[in-house]
């Protein structure tokens, strides 16, 4: 894989971006360009946004190009089983039912229906305590909503401050969580602490209604990010990104 192509001067080699571990890529240049070429390994991300923005597609798309590169993934979802996230990964075309297979990729389906917890030690503990044990170099957290509904800000300050002394520490965190999880201080401050934030909303361009990303930071990016990524999920195809000018037809 060793062509380039040139985009507005702006040269991406797809010869290094599998070979390359020192950044998370999606698979998609596009987006990886907009990222400005990526996610830094050991980086925390925050992926934030209303309810049918995109988020969990988007993370799926992380996580399709990084277990690409070679990255091992462990993966906690509130909103999938083992068999319904490899399925709905399938049917975009981000088959990683092999990585699975080999042990590549870990799914924890976390549902909290039913279950006790110690009333003394936040829920939020509890998955701190799991990520450090766990040896995957990616972390994915999708969603985080469900348990912060009940916990104090101070709680959920503590939770991203351990999760960035993780990475610190040489992992990948990537979270979603959706933006009225948070009320505006404490966002601003969830927000401050992450090393990446990527911003999904629906807006409308023109006459449509279309999903977006707003690449707010990425510290530590290769190349300048982007600003805003208009896309669109296509069952079979998955995450398309939209030029602007066709957006607005």
């Amino acid at each position: 894989m060793a062509k380039e192509i040139d985009d507005d001067n702006d040269d991406i080699s797809i010869t290094s971006v599998y070979d390359n571990k020192e950044i998370l890529t999606s698979g998609n240049m596009e987006i990886d360009k907009k990222m400005g070429g990526g996610i830094p390994a050991g980086s925390l991300t925050l992926i934030e946004g209303a309810n049918d923005t995109g988020k969990s597609v988007l993370t799926q798309q992380l996580m399709w190009g990084g277990l690409q590169q070679g990255f091992i993934f462990a993966t906690y979802t509130t909103e999938n089983t083992i068999k319904s996230l490899l399925k709905q990964m399938e049917s975009l075309s981000l088959d990683v039912s092999d990585f699975f297979i080999f042990g590549n990729l870990k799914i924890y389906p976390i549902h909290v229906e039913g279950v006790e917890w110690a009333a003394d030690i936040p829920f939020l503990d509890y998955i701190i305590a799991d990520v450090k044990s766990k040896q995957q170099e990616v972390i994915v957290l999708d969603s985080l909503t469900v348990f912060v509904s009940d916990a104090t800000e101070t709680d959920i300050l503590n939770f991203f401050a351990a999760c960035k002394n993780i990475c610190d520490q040489g992992k990948t965190i990537l979270i979603t969580v959706h933006t009225f999880a948070f009320n505006e201080e404490l966002l601003t401050r969830v927000r401050s602490i992450c090393d990446a934030h990527l911003s999904l909303k629906k807006e409308e361009v023109g006459e449509k209604l279309v999903k977006t990303i707003e690449v707010a930071k990425i510290r530590g990016a290769q190349k300048t990010t982007g600003n805003v990524i208009a896309f669109e999920v296509e069952p079979q195809f998955g995450l398309r990104i939209i030029p602007v000018s066709r957006a607005k037809l």
